[in-house]
């Protein structure tokens, strides 16, 4: 009877981990490569399997590929070991055991991870050895993308009749990492032709069972589930689990009552694990379809009041020439320069003051703890910069909740500085996203979802900018990327500082077509040393020779440097008025005087330009 026709009338059992329990005994090497030097163990394993009651066991193939044997150097023995697990498994095997060739997922938890090129060419490798050694099925598992998922599944049907196993992996209950909902991820599946459909690894049983509720029958396949023994613990250098088998044996019947038809292990489990689902599941008849009840979780957001009281900054510099300035949160305790400075800028009429979030890479005071003291006592709009740098997926969706509750909701999302070149080595860079999915997930949260699609209960409110680095080589590349990130949901760009006339009719020229507001960013110089620092070791950063000339020759004069570098600013800013609306001034070293300075100039000037205009404009009439 074949592996189809067995789950037609009965629940089959699969195995449990390899991997984790290698691990356990205290290997820590190739596991897939222990096929060819220490193939009893991988035998052994099996067998222990089947010993406890798996009717189905698969191959200890699940890395067997290309890209990760070549981690090991091992990218040559790719048939070799696909090959010898297989024997491996069938030595093992009695026969009323399926043998399940696996592959697993490459991407991982980092969407777009591996070009899927590369990922196409390694599958169907791995893919061929397996079908070549004869084996009863296919099983993949433990992908969290669903365009690898889909792209394997449609080469692995067209390859083979042989029955296909899809297993995804949930980031959060019920979700995949690209937010995609679990019971829309299987029905994709079973639409794409394979035969058994579920989910595995990551979660326990008590959280795939809370998953499953709300998973419909699929109209073709079956349904599997495959749970980790438990959250992962880490203790003195080693991941562990906790789970028992007692506990897997009170969960099975949750699983029956979800439609499981093939139920085994992942991280984590064992044999006696294993053991617990057979001894409660062996020759039980599945649940039928008209007997399962599903959970429907509809997402009510409940209505918002008008948050703002103001427009955002993208609608103020459509209509109206706009400024804002950036003033770096301090590096030490004491804020009372950077509120004078705050007040300062007020004053002479600026939209927004921004907030750096650790610029290069340097601890500062909280940019959300001070963008609340501006807006409560200084009755000024903050707009929060957001780098990818220094939190996790975690970290970020708590700061973004947290800068809603505060009100505070012109936000700047950008990559962030690599923490290597800040002021502590020991730091790492965490990049869990990159700018434009960062971008798409603030702009999910005002449709009310959180990362993974969970009702946040409210509709976010935020305005989004976006970085422009123009000081490039390719400016066309440039232009690509800010298409890019107004496809995530970018309302507005803000760029790195310009210090050419030529480099703003450039930036003009390629950003004609974009609809999204630009405001230009401008930095004075302080002196010769600040613009040979600034052009040669600051990422993004240019600074014309015949600009740095001008400030060499006063290099010994700091209070003529000052006057001069401001000069500069005003001419570049003079010139960018006839082309964009929105100025952006970047403070340097706190120096406020000039950014107040250049503020009120911006602000007369284009007074005085408008009032040109309009003059024009009746007389023409």
């Amino acid at each position: 009877m074949s592996f189809l026709q067995e789950m037609e009338k009965r629940i089959l059992i699969a195995d449990g981990a390899m991997g984790t329990l290698l691990y356990s005994y205290g290997t820590d090497s190739c596991y897939e490569e222990l096929n060819l030097s220490h193939p009893e163990e991988i035998i052994k394993i099996h067998q222990a399997y089947i010993d406890a009651g798996a009717d189905v066991i698969q191959t200890n193939t699940y890395a067997a590929n290309y890209l990760k044997l070549q981690r090991y150097g091992l990218e040559d023995q790719v048939k070799e070991i696909n090959s010898m697990a297989v024997r491996n498994a069938k030595k093992a095997a009695t026969d009323r055991t399926y043998i399940l060739g696996t592959i697993g997922g490459n991407r991982g938890i980092k969407p777009n991870s591996i070009p899927i090129e590369e990922i196409k060419r390694s599958f169907r490798e791995q893919l061929y050895c397996l079908l070549l050694e004869g084996i009863d099925g296919i099983l993949l598992e433990t992908y969290y993308d669903m365009n690898e998922m889909e792209t394997v599944l449609e080469i692995a049907r067209k390859e083979t009749n042989l029955p296909i196993v899809a297993q995804v992996s949930m980031q959060e209950v019920g979700f995949l990492q690209d937010q995609t909902p679990i019971n829309e991820a299987l029905k994709r599946l079973d639409g794409l032709g394979a035969d058994v459909v579920g989910i595995n690894c990551r979660l326990g049983p008590h959280q795939m069972i809370i998953a499953l509720e709300e998973v419909e029958l699929p109209k073709h396949a079956f349904l599997s589930s495959y749970p980790n023994a438990s959250l992962p613990a880490y203790t003195d250098g080693k991941f562990h689990y906790k789970g028992d088998a007692e506990y897997f044996r009170k969960s099975a019947h949750a699983f029956r009552n979800q439609g499981i038809r093939l139920l085994g292990g992942c991280c984590g489990t064992t044999p006696e694990h294993i053991h617990a689902f057979a001894s409660e599941l062996k020759n039980v008849t599945p649940i039928t379809e008209k007997q399962i009840k599903v959970k429907k979780s509809p997402i009510l957001i409940e209505p918002l009041a008008p948050i703002r009281d103001v427009p955002p900054l993208q609608e103020i510099v459509k209509e109206r020439p706009s400024v804002i300035v950036e003033l770096d949160p301090p590096k030490k305790l004491n804020t009372d320069r950077f509120f004078q400075g705050t007040k300062a800028l007020k004053e002479v009429g600026i939209d927004a003051i921004t907030l750096a979030d650790n610029s290069l890479a340097s601890p500062r005071i909280s940019n959300e703890a001070l963008g609340y003291l501006v807006k409560e006592q200084i009755n000024l709009r903050p707009l929060i910069h957001i780098t990818c740098r220094d939190r996790n997926i975690i970290g970020l969706q708590s700061h973004l909740m947290g800068l809603h509750t505060l009100g505070l909701h012109d936000v700047l999302a950008i990559t962030g500085d690599p923490a290597r070149v800040g002021d502590l080595p020991g730091a790492s860079s965490v990049y869990d996203v990159s700018s434009f999915e960062l971008i798409g997930m603030i702009k999910q949260f005002n449709e009310g979802l959180s990362l993974t699609g969970k009702d946040l209960g409210q509709k976010g409110a935020f305005s989004i900018a976006a970085a422009f680095n123009p000081n490039v080589k390719s400016i066309e590349k440039a232009v690509q990327r800010m298409e890019k990130k107004i496809k995530f949901g970018a309302d507005y760009f803000i760029t790195q500082p310009i210090y050419s006339e030529e480099k703003l009719v450039e930036v003009y020229e390629a950003t004609r077509h974009i609809e999204a507001p630009i405001y230009i960013g401008f930095m004075p110089l302080t002196g010769s040393n600040n613009a040979e620092f600034l052009h040669n070791e600051v990422p993004g950063i240019k600074i014309d020779q015949s600009i740095r000339d001008q400030m060499f020759e006063l290099k010994h004069d700091p209070i003529a440097s000052e006057k001069e570098g401001i000069a500069i600013t005003k001419y570049l800013m003079e010139a960018a008025a006839d082309l964009f609306n929105g100025i952006y001034l970047i403070t340097p070293f706190m120096r406020y005087h000039m950014t107040v300075e250049l503020a009120n100039h911006a602000r007369t000037y284009n007074t005085e330009l408008q009032r040109r205009k309009q003059h024009a404009k009746t007389i023409t009439n």
